[in-house]
């Protein structure tokens, strides 16, 4: 058993053992970082691979361009994904498009690690969850893992991959445990799995969601409604057959992260599922997601923001109370308990 946070340390060691080329940059890393995803790692590598440096993420990103281009494997810590909002120049105009505008030529092959999302009153700069900005931007691979096997794998994956990779860490995972296979071989970009199957319903979910989905899905059992959860793992590429084929046959969809609603992913894959699946949805797609504010810091601003897992449920029941064109007393029972889900839509 390992936690999120230790899952990660362990791909990142083990990548830095087996290529030398390898680096980090960010403040006070060091020191084991924020969440403690690199404690140790300076008395293995020494200061010239685990780097310190000031408060400048442009600084940090503008290197590691640069030493990405002369054949090195940087990774850059933001500490608080908020925080790369000052490269987005370096990110989205250098680092995204220079294997593009090169014509193959030169290459970007680093890792950006964005901690993002809610966690503990961190109000709102420091709660953000901004992977619809990154996932908009040709040339980059947007990874979102859920789980400490995940967070392993795609760490893994991303630290060979020959391009650009926003690596975003939901805050509230790093100290979840799970079971983390021991391999050599990283999880493939654009490949989702199932957390949990089932036939009325599809929830698609990433990051927190996933957690929250399958909480959501307990209660619906408890009703004898049975909903498949599925855990993108990466939002770019996306797993666009697995989240077809699922929908296409439970008949509903149900998106839910924790990123604001508006102009979020979860439109994408609404979009795409409306012009592949017209003719095959029971009842109209719906997304469960944040609303439209800055993150407050007072804990009941906080629970505004959050997408629990009672909220994701009686979107679903909303939505199956549509599709079933009937309410079944115990899922009458379910909806009330749960409360409305404004944030459905």
């Amino acid at each position: 058993m390992m936690t999120v946070a230790e899952a990660a340390r362990c791909a990142l060691r083990q990548e830095m053992r087996r290529d030398p080329s390898i680096f980090v940059l960010g403040e006070d890393i060091q020191h084991g970082g924020v969440f403690g995803q690199y404690k140790g790692l300076v008395d293995e590598f020494g200061p010239e691979r685990i780097v310190n440096t000031p408060i400048a993420e442009a600084t940090m990103v503008g290197a590691a361009v640069g030493a990405a281009l002369v054949g090195n494997r940087p990774v850059v810590e933001t500490r608080f994904s908020d925080f790369a909002l000052s490269a987005m120049d370096e990110l989205v105009n250098q680092a995204a498009k220079l294997r593009y505008m090169s014509g193959g030529q030169c290459k970007v092959p680093a890792v950006i690690r964005l901690p993002s999302g809610l966690r503990r009153s961190s109000a709102a700069q420091h709660s953000q969850s901004l992977e619809a900005w990154f996932a908009h931007m040709p040339g980059l691979v947007v990874t979102v893992p859920a789980t400490p096997a995940d967070a392993y794998g795609l760490l893994l994956q991303a630290l060979r991959c020959e391009d650009p990779v926003i690596h975003m860490e939901a805050k509230e995972l790093w100290q979840s445990k799970g079971d983390v296979p021991e391999s050599a071989e990283g999880l493939p970009f654009g490949v989702g799995r199932v957390a949990r199957t089932g036939d009325d319903a599809t929830i698609v979910a990433w990051a927190t969601t996933v957690r929250a989905s399958l909480d959501a899905v307990d209660l619906l059992a408890a009703s004898g409604v049975s909903v498949e959860v599925i855990d993108l793992r990466t939002l770019w590429p996306w797993d666009k057959q697995l989240v077809l084929e699922s929908a296409a046959r439970t008949g509903c969809l149900v998106i839910a992260h924790e990123s604001v609603k508006d102009v979020g992913f979860g439109s994408e894959i609404a979009a795409t599922a409306a012009e592949e699946l017209h003719e095959t949805l029971n009842a109209p797609i719906r997304r469960i997601a944040s609303p439209r504010i800055p993150v407050g810091y007072a804990p009941p601003l906080e629970a505004q923001y959050r997408v629990s897992a009672s909220a994701i449920a009686a979107t679903v029941a909303d939505l199956l109370d549509v599709a079933w064109d009937s309410s079944p007393s115990d899922l009458s029972d379910l909806r009330a308990e749960c409360g409305s889900s404004p944030r459905a839509g």
